[in-house]
Order: C-alpha cells, then sequence, then structure tokens
C-alpha cells in the first residue's frame, strides 16, 4: 500500500512540475512591441529665438524637398531586414615538461653502499588541447515601423511589430532603433543594416515550436545532471 502511495505521489508531482514548465513558456497573444533603447533626450522644447532664418533649430532637421518619405511622429517606414552573421574560432595547446634529479654518492665511507642507479628521478608531462567554435545565422524579410521619437540632429527612433497566426502556431517579429531620416529611400524603405541599436526579435509559439524543445522530464534530468 505504501509503494502504491509513493507511486502515486511521484507521478502528481511530475504533473504538475510538467503543468508549471508548460505555463511558464506561454505566451500571451499581441503583446506590445518592445519600447525603444534609453536615447538623450531630444531638445524640440527647449526655447530658441527666431532670427528670421528658413532654418530653425527648434524646428530639428528638415530638408529642402521632402516628398513623401516619411520624416514625422507616426510615419511609417518599411524596415528590410538583411542580417547575416557568421564567426568561427580555433584554439589549440601544446606543452611540454621534463625535468631529472642525479645524486652520485661517494664510493667510499659510510654511504658507499649506495646504488648511483638507485637515486636517480626524472619526470615528464605534456599537454594538447584543442577547441572549435562555429555559429552562422541568417534572417531575411520585412517588418514596418513607426517613427516614435525624432532629434534635432536628424535621427529618429522607430519601433514596431509584425504577428503572423499560421495553421501551427504564432510568430512574431520586433523591431526598434535609430534611423537617420536622410537614409530613408524614396519608396519609406531602409536596410536593417543602417539601423543603429538595432533590436529585433523573432520569436513563436504553436505546436512547431513545442516540438523543438525538449520535454520537461529530459529538460529536468539535464538541470540536474553533473555530467
Amino acid at each position: 500500500m505504501k509503494r502504491i502511495f509513493r507511486l502515486a505521489t511521484l507521478t502528481l508531482a511530475a504533473f504538475s512540475l510538467s503543468a508549471c514548465l508548460a505555463n511558464g513558456a506561454k505566451r500571451e497573444l499581441g503583446f506590445a512591441a518592445p519600447p525603444p533603447p534609453p536615447a538623450m533626450a531630444p531638445i524640440a522644447g527647449a526655447e530658441y529665438a527666431n532670427k528670421g532664418s528658413i532654418y530653425q533649430a527648434s524646428q530639428g532637421y528638415a530638408p529642402l524637398v521632402t516628398g513623401t518619405r516619411a520624416r514625422g511622429l507616426g510615419d511609417m517606414v518599411t524596415i528590410l531586414l538583411v542580417e547575416s552573421t557568421a564567426t568561427s574560432k580555433s584554439i589549440t595547446g601544446q606543452t611540454d615538461r621534463s625535468g631529472g634529479l642525479a645524486l652520485i654518492p661517494p664510493s667510499a665511507g659510510p654511504l658507499g653502499f649506495l646504488n648511483p642507479d638507485a637515486l636517480n628521478a626524472s619526470g615528464s608531462g605534456s599537454f594538447n588541447g584543442s577547441g572549435n567554435a562555429a555559429q552562422q545565422s541568417q534572417l531575411t524579410g520585412t517588418v514596418a515601423v513607426t517613427i516614435a521619437a525624432i532629434y534635432p540632429n536628424g535621427t529618429a527612433e522607430v519601433v514596431g511589430e509584425k504577428q503572423m497566426a499560421l495553421s501551427q502556431g504564432d510568430e512574431w517579429v520586433q523591431f526598434s532603433g535609430r534611423i537617420r531620416l536622410v537614409d530613408i529611400d524614396v519608396d519609406n524603405t531602409l536596410p536593417s543594416s543602417r539601423v543603429a541599436n538595432a533590436r529585433i526579435i523573432y520569436t513563436g509559439q504553436g505546436a512547431v515550436q513545442r516540438a523543438s524543445r525538449p520535454g520537461w522530464l529530459s529538460r529536468f534530468f539535464g538541470s540536474i545532471s553533473p555530467f
């Protein structure tokens, strides 16, 4: 009876642990895009004397011909995701060390009975090690962002998010960073390689996401395994 009670207790604890892990990995649909990173406060609120010139510092950067390019708060810009990184690293190490000690006892006297060959000692050691690491990632696509802040030096903070509801799960692409208004193309596009302090998050949830993760029991034993 005690064995059955213990087995039932362990089974209940395992199901409880599985439920906790499942709830921890759950995501809420439609979460907001991440805020832009902290940046220097704009000087738009400062007081400037109007000297009658066309260019006013308090109005920020403004080209002579703007057309339909995005340049105001809330304007949309299409970011072309063209991220590609490849890194590799290789390390090798080799050390050798040897030493010896030899004592020659006198041939006469109280120590004459010692054997010279028995008083010799030597030792050596060597080590060979190597390591290799490589990583490659690539991300292509588009995401529309909006201008959240404009600075007098002609730069702006952009932030945006795209959510895709697929048959086997949901995916999100979040983007934020600082751009130069002059880098925006005539069709309001901008490659991500020209965005400073870029923050790109690509994640999702669903059947495919769950299938790519180890089971809860494997994760449990993996967390406590010393090997």
